[in-house]
This record gives structure tokens, C-alpha cells and sequence, in this order.
């Protein structure tokens, strides 16, 4: 399938953050739910011992719900730790997200665009479910800066982009909606009204998790960008695709210092 890059809301600054964050929030509940980037963890800790990096630093956050399954899977292995950071900081879901992993995941609260600010953090960056939010040439650009950096780099996405995928969403989602809304942590009175009195969060989750879909890079593109972006050769790359528990594919790339 062809790749499109339709607008999703939740790019847009003018974006409530009300909404946003429900988004988001529910977005994280599910990944977690699902397991759904469970194979990242094998791929993370291997990163971690040939780079000698034990800090990961996510960007483009969202709800955190990746990183938060992630450091529960590997509590205690390689005494890992985390710094969330998004453009839009989902500050009421990073604090509950600290609290609960004895602040081992930490975050950034003031917003971080990755494009255009200095992250200043050392640590294996990483992006789940983000990456197509990018135009090939800003992804070069966030793999330039992360060369000119000197560090590691795992980004993972969904691998499925065919009709089934977006078929699944529709199904779905509302009906995930429905059921768990009550159970998304932390509570909030106002996501409730915003999913079944006036229903603007999963109208929005639906459309820019379609438009994910139809956004979505391929392995073999990425490693096209990565290896326009290195021009040096400073780099070994991978990348490819892993199934989770639930036959879903995780597309992944994987970027680290030649030593």
C-alpha cells in the first residue's frame, strides 16, 4: 500500500489537549493491554549492552504506555532507566507513570520537538508508535541529529499496512471504547464525558489511528533514510519486522555508533 501522509489531529498545536490526552491516554491502555510492542524489549537490552547505554530516552511519548510494560518486563535485568518526552507532554499520565515505577521512568515537562530543540540527554533514543507522524525527510533529520549526537537509536512502529489493519480499527475501536474507557488510568471525569455524552475522543483516535495506518514507513524504507542520513557510514543499521504474541508485526529499526 502506498504511503499518505493525511493530517492526524493530534499534530496540531490547536488541538485541545483534553482530547489529546484522551487519545493518548487510551492509545497507551491498549498497547499495554495487547502486549503489543512486547518483542522491543529482546531488541532494547541487546542495544543496551553493545552500546553500554542503560537510560532510554523516548521521544514523542503519548500516554507512555510503551515504556511503562517495557520497564516492568525488564525490572531489576540491566537496571534500566527512562525519560518520557513528547511535543505535547501528557504530564497527568508521566506522573502517575513515575510514581508507580519508583520513579525509574522520569519525563520532561516542558515540551520537547525533536525537530528543532536540543534533547539533552544521553541514553538509547526511541519512538514507539511515532514515527510516521514524519515525512521521510524529517526522519532523515531526526537520524542526522541522532548521528551528530553519537547515540543509539530504536525506533518501532505497526508492520501491518494493508486494508485489514484499518478494518480492524474500525471494528474495534469502538467497541474497546465502550468497555474500557472506565478502567483508563489516571480517571478523569471529563474523558468519560468525551467518549459517551459527546463523543470527540474516539471520533479523533479513530481517524488518526486510520491515517497512522496509511502514514506508516516500511522497514525497508526506513533503512533507505537511515542510510541516506549517514553518509559517513558511522552506523550499523537494521531493520525488519517481528511478530508480537498476538500475530501482529512490529516494524523496527535499529540504529547504533560503529565501534
Amino acid at each position: 500500500m502506498k504511503r499518505f501522509h493525511l493530517f492526524e489531529f493530534e499534530d496540531y498545536a490547536w488541538f485541545p489537549k483534553n482530547i489529546r490526552d484522551g487519545g493518548t491516554d487510551f492509545l497507551g491502555f491498549v498497547l499495554r493491554l495487547l502486549n503489543y510492542y512486547d518483542p522491543s524489549i529482546e531488541i532494547l537490552e541487546n542495544l543496551s549492552r553493545e552500546t553500554g547505554h542503560s537510560h532510554i530516552i523516548d521521544l514523542c511519548s503519548g500516554g507512555g504506555g510503551p515504556i511503562s510494560l517495557i520497564q516492568e518486563k525488564i525490572d531489576g535485568k540491566i537496571g534500566m532507566t527512562f525519560t518520557l518526552t513528547d511535543k505535547f507532554p501528557n504530564l497527568s499520565a508521566y506522573n502517575r507513570l513515575k510514581s508507580n515505577s519508583n520513579e525509574i521512568i522520569d519525563f520532561k515537562e516542558e515540551p520537547l520537538d525533536i525537530l528543532n530543540d536540543e534533547i539533552g540527554h544521553d541514553g538509547i533514543r526511541t519512538l514507539f508508535t511515532a514515527i510516521h507522524h514524519f515525512k521521510p525527510r524529517e526522519v532523515k533529520g531526526i537520524l542526522q541529529i541522532t548521528i551528530r549526537d553519537d547515540m543509539p537509536i530504536a525506533i518501532f512502529d505497526g508492520g501491518d499496512k494493508h486494508i485489514g489493519s484499518i478494518l480492524a480499527i474500525l471494528i474495534t475501536h469502538p467497541i474497546l471504547f465502550l468497555f474500557c474507557t472506565p478502567f483508563i488510568r489516571p480517571f478523569k471525569w471529563q474523558r468519560l464525558l468525551f467518549t459517551y455524552i459527546i463523543p470527540l475522543i474516539p471520533v479523533y483516535a479513530i481517524w488518526d489511528g486510520i491515517v497512522s495506518i496509511l502514514r506508516l514507513h516500511t522497514p525497508k524504507e526506513l533503512l533507505a533514510i537511515a542510510h541516506d542520513a549517514d553518509q559517513g557510514n558511522k552506523y550499523n543499521w537494521s531493520s525488519g519486522k517481528v511478530k508480537n504474541r498476538i500475530g501482529f508485526n512490529v516494524a523496527f529499526l535499529v540504529g547504533k555508533p560503529r565501534l
